[in-house]
């Protein structure tokens, strides 16, 4: 069977990835990561979707192989919005500079070096080849460096020029150029190849940066934005629960979405000025 390694935070970016690769019958074999984020639920919720594939009559296919890396040692050396101790989590549009804030420095570099050294191990144990898999996605790109295919290029080389065999891992990210419009709708293809109920796969999933403290989804960070917006466009409603609930937050990211089109480019108000 093809292997994978997968970077599964518990958000529906990587969620979605990893019933990707098990309709393209990859053995799995998933990690997630706790640095100390304030939406530690995304944990439980990788946990809980693994649970649910792992224990589905439908899915026959072979058991994902899951484990949580711990690096909560880091939380108090981070500077960044997303952490514990951190400032507050802006709100707005995703394309919005003050998101920022919610870059953690170098997050996906240590990520992936742990990822790479466990497909490589893997890749050596049973001599074959090994792809690294990550949700990345074209929304990421302005504001998250470490989410452009530049920074993928210099680490896989930097990988390879550390390692022996490296040859026997690859990265695969389907997604690099697509949105999580996108991505949803490979889920819901994926969730009927699977056998899977899609509404019970993505309540097990979070894309808050801003949970409460039961676990309840915020509706105005901007990756709840992102998140509402692709369903809105799916026309589909939003299995998670949200405070004040979907109408109230269907509303909001409507309203905020129209504002946003309508607000000037920047772009286009210098070539105004240069052109008078």
């Amino acid at each position: 069977m093809k292997q994978a390694v997968l970077s599964l935070s518990g958000g529906m970016d990587s969620s979605t990835l990893l019933l990707h690769l098990l309709a393209n019958e990859y053995q799995v074999t998933a990690l997630s990561f706790d640095y100390g984020q304030k939406h530690r639920v995304e944990l439980e919720r990788a946990q809980q979707l693994v649970d649910y594939i792992n224990s589905s009559d439908a899915y026959q296919g072979h058991n994902i192989n899951y484990q949580t890396i711990k690096l909560d040692g880091l939380t108090s050396l981070l500077d960044s919005a997303l952490v514990e101790g951190g400032d507050d989590v802006p709100e707005g549009h995703y394309e919005e500079d003050n998101m920022k804030a919610t870059v953690v420095p170098n997050r996906n570099k240590i990520f992936s070096s742990l990822i790479q050294s466990v497909a490589l191990s893997i890749a050596n144990k049973t001599e074959s080849a090994v792809k690294i898999a990550m949700g990345i996605h074209s929304g990421d790109h302005s504001i998250y460096p470490d989410c452009r295919q530049e920074f993928r290029d210099a680490d896989y080389k930097a990988f390879a020029e550390g390692n022996w065999e490296a040859q026997r891992v690859g990265v695969y990210t389907p997604y690099l150029e697509g949105d999580k419009y996108s991505i949803l709708q490979d889920g819901e293809i994926c969730c009927k190849e699977l056998g899977l109920d899609f509404d019970e796969v993505y309540k097990r999933t979070n894309t808050s940066y801003k949970p409460t403290a039961e676990g309840l989804s915020d509706y105005k960070s901007a990756s709840s934005v992102e998140r509402i917006e692709a369903f809105l466009k799916l026309g589909r409603k939003d299995p998670v629960v949200y405070v004040d609930g979907w109408d109230t937050a269907k509303a909001h990211v409507e309203k905020l979405l129209a504002e946003h089109a309508n607000k000037p480019n920047m772009n286009d108000t210098i070539d105004i000025v240069n052109n008078m």
